[in-house]
């Protein structure tokens, strides 16, 4: 109110003067008493122009103080009911606001900070440009550095690393090992790509796995050795004992100096055969391990799905037709490429479909589906289904394990050796199997 009383008094003024200025115009008054009216006028008009003004300063200060962060200014108040009083009373408490949504917003990112620095996964993020924002502890641990500038110094520390951090977008992950003054470190690398506020910037997570790899190393080992022990075994005792019988009988024949009946030459002959054919099984069975233990790298090349899975139904015609299996196969889009190793993808393939085959041989619905699509995280997804009686729990875990089935004939090489060609290909070999609902292989292959 007292702004608003100020203004229509200086304008009353204003006015005022302007009527006397007009006044004695008009009535010729004279050079002096004309300029004295006239200085008079303007005086009014420069106050009434700065009087409302103020007000207005106020405002660009106090927007100034907002804009530059500085929310300590204090605008004096005097409790007298006045407009301006009222203002600075305002002022005072979006200011006073501001500064404790500041301060809660310091705390949160010193709290984020403090728990980034403190996680045992090295995290590194960077701009599009390669400079580093933050580099935590367990990173610079990992890499034995003190700080990094830009992401290109990883390349002195280790290029393959350096290359998988530039090169790997969201979802993608590889293995990396490294050279540390405490050992050889297996790195886990995983990339995330984010935009805040219009910024791009890449978000690296490292993860040292040597503890756990080495423990699953051994674990593989010890099935490994357990399966090799149990098969050699079962083709060696009955060699064994067959041919020190063989060689017992004979070693007593020729003490004696007796003479060879001819059934005798017949069992003779008959446990040589035994021995012969199970050392054939036992050299089969060292070649199917020979091949298991050498998987060719892949040679990369761009292959139709849709051409791959056709000729997959031509060579499964005969069997499918046979023992009456419904085969359908969906490619979404239809002209779907999948960039990898034609051969070796086919014998994953096959496989799964040889297996898909016997699964439903014994079951009333007979179907078998092969699907192949993108997923929300851009991966090529092919899937291999059945109708079948599915896969026990207790086998689900030991199906991949070298030389381990649950088929009568079977050299139990199929899944370790199709999960060790979706390994070549950085991709994996998942299953998800009910008994009584069916199976499904699914081939993951990263973008």
């Amino acid at each position: 109110m007292d702004y608003k009383i100020g203004l229509l008094g200086r304008v009353f003024v204003l006015a005022l003067s302007l009527f006397f200025l007009a006044y004695i115009i008009t009535k010729d008054a004279g050079a002096f008493a004309i300029s004295l009216f006239f200085i008079l006028t303007f005086v009014q008009l420069i106050l009434l122009i700065r009087y409302a003004e103020s007000s207005f300063k106020k405002v660009r200060q106090f927007l100034d103080n907002i804009k530059q962060n500085n929310y300590s200014t204090v605008y004096p108040v005097k409790f007298d009911g006045t407009e301006t009083d009222d203002l600075h009373i305002e002022f005072n408490a979006i200011l006073a606001k501001l500064k404790e949504d500041q301060l809660e917003k310091e705390a949160n990112f010193q709290y984020f900070r403090t728990v980034f620095q403190h996680l045992s996964i090295g995290l590194i993020t960077f701009e599009a440009d390669g400079s580093v924002q933050i580099l935590n502890t367990a990173a610079k641990r990992m890499l034995n550095i003190d700080k990094l500038n830009h992401i290109q110094e990883i390349s002195k520390i280790n290029k393959e690393l350096y290359q998988a951090i530039d090169h790997l977008r969201t979802g993608g992950s590889e293995l990396i090992k490294i050279a540390h003054p405490d050992g050889i470190m297996q790195l886990s690398v995983y990339a995330i790509e984010l935009v805040l506020r219009d910024v791009k910037f890449k978000l690296v997570s490292l993860q040292n796995i040597q503890s756990e790899l080495e423990e699953k190393e051994m674990e593989a080992w010890q099935n490994l050795i357990r399966v090799l022990t149990h098969e050699i075994m079962n083709s060696i005792a009955p060699i064994s004992s067959l041919a020190a019988t063989i060689s017992s009988d004979l070693k007593s024949k020729i003490k004696s100096k007796g003479s060879v009946e001819q059934e005798d030459l017949q069992d003779y002959q008959m446990g040589i055969s035994t021995i012969e054919k199970r050392s054939e099984g036992l050299i089969n069975f060292v070649s199917d391990f020979r091949s298991l233990a050498h998987v060719p790298t892949p040679k990369f090349t761009a292959i139709k799905i849709r051409e791959l899975f056709d000729r997959l139904d031509i060579l499964f015609q005969n069997q499918l037709e046979e023992k009456e299996i419904k085969f359908t196969k969906e490619i979404l889009p239809n002209d779907l490429l999948l960039f990898a190793d034609c051969a070796l993808i086919e014998q994953v393939l096959i496989n799964l479909t040889q297996n898909a085959i016997h699964a439903v041989e014994d079951t009333e619905l007979k179907e078998i589906k092969l699907g192949a699509f993108i997923d929300d995280n851009g991966k090529i997804i092919i899937e291999v289904k059945d109708t079948g009686k599915g896969i026990e729990e207790e086998a689900m875990n030991k199906i991949f394990i070298p030389f381990f089935t649950t088929k009568q004939k079977g050299s139990g090489i199929g899944l370790s050796l199709s999960k060790q060609i979706m390994r070549r290909h950085k991709g994996n070999l998942q299953v998800k199997s009910k008994v009584g609902e069916g199976t499904v292989f699914k081939l993951i292959f990263n973008a």
